[in-house]
């Protein structure tokens, strides 16, 4: 029975340190973040900016605003 309890006593303290070691991201990590968000940002800044999007906001706003209160 202690040897059980002794290997799995091991076995969670190697997988906390395990985890301790891979917390955070790297630098390069965060540059990639940050250049995904910025593509992702141009997207919908295209297409919230095109024409047919663009028209269909501006309806959806002057209904909102000729609504009867």
């Amino acid at each position: 029975m202690y040897k059980v309890v002794r290997a799995r006593m091991r076995a969670l303290v190697c997988r906390m340190r395990a985890a301790r070691r891979d917390t955070g991201m790297v630098t390069s990590e965060y540059a990639m973040g940050i250049v995904a968000a910025v593509a992702f940002a141009v997207v919908l800044y295209k297409v919230v900016t095109s024409g047919q999007v663009s028209a269909e906001l501006q309806a959806i706003v002057k209904q909102a605003l000729d609504a009867r209160m």
